[in-house]
């Protein structure tokens, strides 16, 4: 695709990585030339849209649509003709989006694996299912381009091309050191949020997964790790999507973990939150009326969007690596530090949301741009990552690297 030819992107979803995401579409507006942001909720779109034009004054585009209605999608794609979708919508959406994406033949970006509504289960089957119908298109589909996953994934695929010959253990960490000032709030969607952290954790062990307690169980597995910046805080092995992808194209990797900090009141609640059926995903019959818990919590809690507002502190996420270099093993770590009040004054966002719509955008733009190019289904590593991690220190996500000394690999 060259220059003259790219440039409109249509983004499917209003909340806050979407927010982001937009923001920084609009300040490259040599390659998002014409943006469109779309959501069940046509509000939301225009509340971004005027954000939007109040800070750089750029026109984008707003419509209503149901991603869970496929003909509705086709037609919207064939009316604005983007020359990629960004779905930043719900999981249960993904397979609608890219159904509508084959049918248009549009390229497809996302930021996390399809889920089943009604199930809390996470592996990228369902979406690598597509690899021959997007190939025969001559269209891209491209999986996690988040950061955990997406980013995460190319530090991966970095170090393998620069750092090692062979990388042999992985270890993910995911640190949030903010303060939002509620007792109790999700950084993102309370129905993914909860289902993720309450799923039973699986980590990758030479050439199998490896099952362990849920983190709000008795037998979590859990350390104290002392992250730049954010200091020592409690990390929990978690189950996280990224991998699945690393431990089938990272060459030579035995070992393979996600861990994230939760504090001892985000457990606390959460564990009250189960105890009391809270976090259920199946529906209840209440005075006549079907109702599923955990949708039902959700419009209890904050919205996370709005948490930017008395957000403050750092995130800290990034990968540490031990392997083989020539005659020798060495452990690199390579990280992010991104500010919670500096997210926030630039987006509206805060660091969560932030560090995932920056990447999103990359993403996008490797896609419109031809710096990426295939057909089929690719996940982030699968493609050279220098120019994706050039663009992560001149779009707000600068990295670092440094020596680390190996992580303890029990279990």
């Amino acid at each position: 695709m060259n220059n003259k030819d790219h440039g409109r992107i249509m983004i499917i979803g209003a909340g806050g990585v979407a927010t982001v995401a937009a923001h920084k579409c609009a300040q490259v507006p040599g390659v998002f030339k014409d943006i469109l942001i779309a959501s069940r909720t046509l509000a939301k779109c225009d509340a971004i849209r005027d954000d939007i034009r109040l800070r750089y004054g750029r026109d984008v585009r707003t419509a209503e649509v149901d991603a869970d209605n496929v003909p509705a999608l086709v037609s919207l794609i064939g009316s604005f003709r983007p020359d990629a979708v960004l779905n930043l919508a719900l999981p249960y959406q993904d397979l609608h989006i890219m159904d509508a994406c084959l049918e248009t033949g549009v390229h497809y970006i996302d930021t996390a694996n399809y889920e089943p509504l009604d199930e809390a289960h996470f592996e990228y089957s369902w979406q690598w299912a597509y690899q021959d119908r997007f190939r025969e298109k001559g269209i891209m589909a491209l999986l996690g381009s988040g950061f955990d996953p997406g980013v995460t994934n190319v530090f991966a695929a970095y170090a393998q091309k620069h750092l090692f010959d062979e990388i042999h253990y992985l270890d993910i960490l995911d640190c949030n050191a903010g303060t939002h000032g509620h007792v109790f709030a999700t950084n993102f969607n309370p129905e993914i949020n909860i289902r993720e952290v309450t799923q039973v954790v699986r980590h990758w062990r030479q050439g199998e997964w490896i099952e362990t307690p849920a983190i709000i169980e008795e037998g979590s597995v859990h350390f104290t790790f002392d992250y730049p910046v954010a200091g020592r805080k409690e990390s929990y092995l978690l189950y996280h999507e990224e991998l699945e992808s690393l431990a089938r194209n990272i060459k030579g990797l035995k070992k393979a973990r996600f861990w994230m900090t939760f504090s001892e009141n985000y457990l606390t609640h959460l564990k009250v939150l189960r105890n009391v059926g809270m976090t259920r995903i199946d529906e209840v019959e209440y005075e006549g009326h079907r109702v599923v818990p955990i949708k039902f919590l959700k419009a209890l809690l904050p919205e996370p969007a709005s948490l930017g507002t008395k957000y403050t502190g750092k995130t800290v996420i990034g990968n540490i690596m031990t392997g083989v270099k020539g005659a020798g093993t060495i452990t690199r770590y390579i990280y992010n530090v991104c500010d919670h009040e500096e997210a926030f004054g630039e987006t509206g966002t805060q660091a969560i949301a932030y560090t995932t719509g920056v990447p999103a955008m990359i993403g996008a733009m490797m896609v419109l741009t031809g710096v990426w190019q295939g057909t089929g289904v690719f996940n982030m590593e699968d493609l050279d990552p220098d120019p994706f991690m050039e663009a992560l220190g001149k779009y707000g996500l600068p990295w670092q690297v440094m020596e680390h000394t190996p992580l303890p690999q029990e279990p």
